[in-house]
């Protein structure tokens, strides 16, 4: 069913917003979906009236969330269906929301309009140095480290050569210290140095930024003095790098490339680095692409991914607020535990994961100066050409995962990866 509100939404665009179910009971369960959320906002002080934390401008919400849990809610909030008091308020609403453990009945949905690799342009508009979109790191006080022993995922582990456990060294990042949003840019340089000193990239060392992450990375390995590939299946990442590159002055000293699948490329690398990809994963793509690093990955070599974690406290009501994530920007969106990774790498590769540095803070206030940065220049996307489908749909994962940052859902973690046996390949 099409609604006035929705005829100037591109239903082949956004099929799954602009139009809401319908069925003969629809109206029996949009009126318990309502219900249900009235009772819940009551409780959690979540105003719905008067200088409303959320005004419902369309009662199709309900319809929404009655049909598909969280991912209608979001859808709705796409359709312009409900609105906050301003977006701090939407994070604040949304944190609580799941802290509260509301939860929806929120099915398993395809793929209904993802965007995969965000568009560059679309970068641009929030992104602090103008082309990377991974999370800063700020200037803070000081880190502690401190070695964990952790159980080996090896097949036959406790038995042979193989050890039962193996130490980590588990580094917490202090807290930032007086971070503005016009600190994004120096704490994404910083953010891609720590990426670089994580895999000991050094004068003459052959790095491959796996996959292209947008320059910045790329420029601090040159500035290292290292020999840089980086290689990308997206054209228009390829493209507007490409550009980048040359205005920067180093294209000469960056070798880069443009692959159908990155699985595929081939070399011997002192240092693989990569800067939020392995999320975006899921499982068989996952397992070949950690394949591919130790493949790479040359004697001695070190690899360092800077990735999002699910932690302990990530709920049920967290795993389905991700869904309409997955169902439109991140299909193979997976928030994997450290247990989870640690086996990944143990049990389908010769690879280990020796190191880990924790920068859950650091990561909420990036992603808040990343949602304020795009807030600020909502009138040139507009211009850019990105409809209003998409403006709150960017605002909406903003939010989303500035909460889950902010309850400790996930964490913002950088990996150290080197191979079990250092003397050689398995």
């Amino acid at each position: 069913m099409t609604l006035e509100h929705l005829v100037t939404i591109n239903a082949e665009e956004w099929p799954g917003v602009a139009s809401v179910p319908t069925g003969v009971w629809m109206p029996v369960r949009a009126r318990k979906a309502e219900a249900n959320f009235a009772r819940v906002c009551r409780t959690l002080e979540i105003t719905l009236s008067g200088d409303a934390d959320v005004r419902v401008e369309h009662e199709a919400l309900f319809l929404r969330i009655a049909e598909s849990g969280w991912t209608g809610f979001a859808e709705s909030y796409m359709a312009g269906e409900w609105r906050t008091r301003d977006d701090n308020t939407l994070v604040e609403v949304l944190a609580k929301l799941i802290a509260h453990g509301y939860r929806p009945k929120t099915p398993t949905v395809p793929t209904l309009r993802a965007l995969g690799q965000l568009p560059p342009a679309l970068v641009r508009l929030f992104s602090g140095d103008g082309t990377s979109a991974f999370n800063a790191t700020y200037a803070s006080g000081v880190a502690t480290t401190v070695r964990h022993s952790v159980p080996s995922h090896v097949p036959g582990a406790g038995r042979g050569q193989e050890p039962a456990h193996h130490f980590v060294d588990v580094t917490t990042v202090g807290e930032p210290v007086s971070v503005e949003r016009a600190d994004l840019a120096d704490g994404q340089a910083r953010a891609a140095e720590r990426l670089l000193a994580q895999a000991h990239v050094r004068e003459s060392s052959h790095v491959l930024v796996f996959p292209a992450s947008g320059g910045q990375v790329e420029m601090a390995a040159v500035s290292a003095r290292a020999t840089v590939d980086a290689v990308t299946s997206d054209r228009p990442m390829y493209e507007a790098m490409g550009e980048r590159l040359v205005l920067s002055g180093i294209a000469d000293a960056v070798h880069l490339e443009f692959v159908d699948d990155l699985r595929l490329w081939r070399g011997r690398y002192d240092s693989i680095v990569s800067a939020e990809a392995l999320e975006t994963m899921a499982g068989t793509q996952r397992d070949e692409y950690i394949r591919a690093i130790d493949r790479m990955l040359a004697t001695g070599g070190r690899a360092a991914l800077q990735t999002t974690v699910a932690t302990e406290t990530f709920s049920r009501a967290a795993r389905d607020a991700v869904q309409a994530l997955r169902a439109y920007i991140w299909p193979g969106l997976e928030m994997s535990t450290e247990e989870e990774l640690h086996r990944l790498v143990d049990r389908r590769t010769n690879l280990r994961i020796v190191s880990q540095a924790h920068l859950g803070r650091h990561h909420e206030l990036s992603v808040a100066a990343q949602r304020e940065q795009f807030a600020s220049r909502s009138r040139e996307a507009a211009a850019e050409g990105f409809d209003v489908v998409l403006r709150r749909l960017m605002t909406y994962q903003f939010a989303l995962r500035e909460a889950l940052l902010r309850l400790d859902m996930i964490d913002g973690v950088v990996l150290g990866l080197v191979h079990r046996n250092r003397g050689g390949r398995r």
